[in-house]
């Protein structure tokens, strides 16, 4: 059986391209616009950064290092004054 052109298959295939195009621009741009409007609310939420969450915890895990050097000198300190 012989393939005959047909322009009205053509158009179809055509049109059906052109949209499967036009749905991945579209998904782009919204990524685009979903990702900016995350952005402004975050940015004016006052949301700290990971960076700056993990800068802190260091801070605070060395704060608390020498709170117990300290007490341990303390108590050391504590325990002389008393022996005397």
């Amino acid at each position: 059986m012989p393939q005959t052109k047909n322009p009205m298959f053509d158009d179809l295939a055509r049109l059906m391209s052109d949209a499967a195009g036009m749905a991945q621009g579209v998904k782009r741009e919204m990524d685009v616009v979903v990702r900016t409007q995350m952005e402004r609310l975050l940015s004016g939420m006052d949301v700290v950064t990971r960076e700056e969450f993990e800068a802190v915890r260091e801070m605070a895990a060395l704060a608390r290092e020498e709170n117990e050097r300290l007490a341990a000198r303390i108590a050391e300190l504590e325990a002389k004054l008393a022996s005397k």
